[in-house]
């Protein structure tokens, strides 16, 4: 039998995608259905001092926050975000009120007064002095690098917020049944769903059901966000007895739903001639909105990949997400490691230009190796491969000939260095105590996971798995819905997990069944022995230790690593940026399923673009002001350019056939390799998007001279960061 595990099989939703049989959340209907709208504050911070329903409200059914039957929380890390605005208002778009009708006409022509109390709100992160979480993170002795150092380089970079645009917008249908409620919805994480909901409504976990319906894309602004909108839509399929529907317009959903951090990032680098490092002092600030949702762990990842992929002995990492009155930022692909990488890559074509060395160069002289240590004191394994990832993109975008061929002209050409911890961050998935099941069926088995489809190929990848693992034909493995009352906890689809950690899961289960069945057929071994169930638990590999309090220790079970290598053209009269072609080597362990892998890396890689290049958040006093396509600007596939992907395996020794996670790296290193590009162009450009108009006020770099202007001799060194803006 020929193996499943690193062909192209056809993928398990293929069909029903291709051909329109895959039913989305607004595809779904019931009898009685009403269909619901949500109510939202127009002012960033202040009071509640009066609601009218300026409506005839017959047929409609209306609830506000005394209408909660349980806790007023949307339940995650801290539960300071309320499902509906009672009095408080701290951000625009908050959800004040809900209503639902069986007209859409009537409905969306009812009319609500709200009366305010407005307080001055805080817009700007570095003005707020509420802080969600502080990380700190210490190797070594920082003041003894400096004083190692032969010249010490600052620098400040700026990221901004990113619309995640999921083609699906938020939606769900919440239906009263059997003494509780049943959920459909566009989603991540059903468990996510269904603890919040038990808490928001007060009901046992029995009596709340959730469902996945397809997915159309998620990124991350599907992980937290759906316990909001699902918890307002079984709010009024309660009070009203009748399945109520309650899915966003694009508008809406850009106004309203989380977004990435924004985050400032300043570096302090002691560098000796020779290009190592010998100190790194690193300063991270987020922006969290406000309310924490998910800020403590995005922090968390940034703070970790804050270093980069490069060795250094004195090492240290000070972070904080603070509060402001826009709405609450969330999961987005990368989850803070987008930020940080940025910042450190950037800077680091800053190093290689003060000390006039290849950029290239620096990177292979200070790149992470096996046996090394990282800022928590994790010891890299065999399968660390940065330097496999550089040799390969530098070799195959021929960087350091076409480097020289473009300079004094339009065209230049950057590289990024960069890796991304697989699934969640220190004891998290010891925390989640992931479960997977396997149930026997005549013709073969069934995977039971809550992993969700979100467009990855997480169906297809599993099931490849578990056939190989069983012995068994690839189609005669099927894939659960994942339903909370048929599935058990595999923790959510996030953070690059969901074959690592997942997978290897329903690995170990299929050669439990596998020793289990003999030499039997699935429909033998039924009739013998009846139902068979095999479910496996997480457990962390050997030496695998984390402090939470401390940051020290092994922070990833592994690391996939990357080297992307982008080319730009300049347009001298409207100074607009565009890429045109990108090469980029990624090491992932063990491709599993390698179209889908050269999938995920392209379509990383291209929203990765938007981040560098057009996607522009225009915040005004602390709303989205281009809540629209036609002004909130992502890549087409007209403006995606040539890609050339190259696999590199380094399997990890703890994943299912060496596989490590795929999904969220290829977005990391994007950015700085497109502000490296436009840096060799001499604009020294440390904020994005790289738009026209930041691209035209950048300061020009003219000369060598000035190319090594932006460090200072280590006779000026002193504590603190003390960046000059230039």
């Amino acid at each position: 039998m020929s193996r499943a595990v690193g062909r192209n099989v056809v993928r398990k939703d293929g069909a029903a995608k291709a051909s329109g049989r895959a039913r989305y959340v607004d595809d779904l209907t019931r009898p009685g259905l009403l269909y619901a709208r949500t109510i939202r504050s127009s002012i960033p911070c202040g009071e509640i001092t009066r609601l009218r329903l300026a409506f005839d409200a017959s047929g409609f059914t209306v609830v506000d926050a005394r209408d909660i039957p349980g806790r007023n929380v949307v339940s995650l890390i801290t539960d300071d975000q309320p499902c509906l605005a009672d009095r408080q208002i701290r951000h625009m778009a908050e959800p004040i009120l809900l209503l639902a009708h069986e007209d859409r006409e009537r409905l969306l022509g009812a009319a609500v007064e709200v009366d305010y109390l407005p307080a001055t709100p805080v817009l700007d992160a570095e003005r707020s002095d509420r802080v969600f979480k502080h990380v700190a993170i210490t190797k070594g002795d920082v003041d003894e690098g400096f004083r190692r150092a032969d010249r010490v380089i600052e620098g400040e970079y700026r990221t901004g917020h990113q619309e995640h645009l999921y083609i699906e917008p938020n939606g769900m249908l919440a239906v009263p049944e059997n003494g509780g409620v049943t959920v459909w919805g566009s989603l991540q994480c059903p468990y996510y769903v269904h603890r919040a909901l038990a808490v928001l409504l007060g009901l046992p976990d029995d009596k709340v059901r959730v469902v996945q319906a397809e997915t159309g894309g998620g990124f991350g602004g599907k992980e937290e966000y759906p316990s909001m909108i699902a918890g307002h839509a079984c709010l009024l399929a309660l009070k009203s007895g009748r399945p109520v529907k309650l899915v966003y317009d694009r508008v809406e959903d850009m106004l309203a739903t989380t977004k990435r951090h924004p985050a400032i990032v300043r570096h302090r680098t002691g560098v000796a001639r020779d290009g190592r490092l010998t100190a790194m002092d690193i300063d991270v600030l987020m922006d969290g909105g406000a309310y924490c949702t998910l800020s403590p762990v995005v922090l968390s990842r940034g703070c970790l990949h804050a270093t980069g992929p490069y060795r250094c002995d004195h090492v240290r990492v000070g972070g904080r997400v603070v509060m402001t009155n826009t709405p609450p930022n969330g999961a987005f692909r990368g989850f803070g490691a987008p930020q940080t990488l940025f910042a450190i890559d950037v800077h680091m074509d800053r190093i290689a230009e003060a000390l006039g060395m290849d950029p290239a160069r620096l990177r292979e002289l200070n790149a992470l190796r096996p046996g090394d240590t990282t800022a928590t004191g994790q010891v890299l394994g065999r399968d660390a491969a940065a330097l496999d990832v550089l040799r390969a993109a530098v070799a195959r975008g021929d960087y350091r000939r076409k480097r020289r061929a473009y300079r004094g002209t339009n065209r230049g050409i950057g590289l990024s260095l960069f890796f991304h911890g697989a699934g969640f961050t220190g004891s998290g998935e010891v925390k989640l105590q992931s479960k997977a099941s396997l149930e026997l069926t005549a013709t073969g088995v069934r995977v039971l996971v809550a992993s969700t489809e979100i467009g990855q190929g997480q169906r297809t990848a599993h099931a490849q798995i578990v056939a190989d693992a069983l012995g068994l034909p690839y189609d005669a493995v099927e894939v659960a819905v994942a339903d909370t009352s048929q599935v058990p906890d595999s923790g959510p689809t996030v953070a690059s997990r969901t074959t690592m950690v997942v997978g290897g899961l329903l690995k170990q289960g299929a050669a439990e069944m596998r020793t289990m069945l003999g030499h039997l057929t699935p429909a033998a071994y039924l009739r013998a022995h009846g139902p068979l169930v095999v479910t496996k638990q997480y457990e962390p590999p050997p030496g695998l230790v984390w402090d939470d309090e401390t940051y020290r220790g092994s922070a990833y079970g592994s690391y996939g690593w990357a080297c992307d290598v982008i080319e730009v053209e300049r347009d001298p009269v409207t100074e607009e940026i565009r890429p045109i072609r990108v090469t980029t080597a990624q090491e992932i362990g063990k491709a599993i399923f390698p179209l889908g892998a050269r999938g995920q890396i392209e379509g990383g890689t291209a929203q990765g673009l938007g981040y560098a290049l057009t996607e522009e958040v225009v915040m005004r006093g602390g709303a989205m002001a281009n809540a629209q396509l036609t002004n909130y600007i992502v890549p087409t596939t007209l403006d995606t350019p040539p890609m050339d992907v190259v696999l590199v395996e380094k399997p990890y020794a703890h994943g299912p056939y060496g596989a490590k996670g795929v999904g969220e790296m290829p977005f990391d290193g994007v950015a700085p390799a497109v502000v490296n590009a436009i840096r060799s162009l001499g604009i020294d450009l440390r904020q994005i998007p790289a738009t026209p108009e930041r691209v035209m006020a950048a300061p020009r770099i003219r000369d060598s001279r000035l190319r090594q202007a932006a460090d200072r001799p280590a006779s000026a060194r002193q504590a603190g960061f003390g960046i000059r803006k230039r």
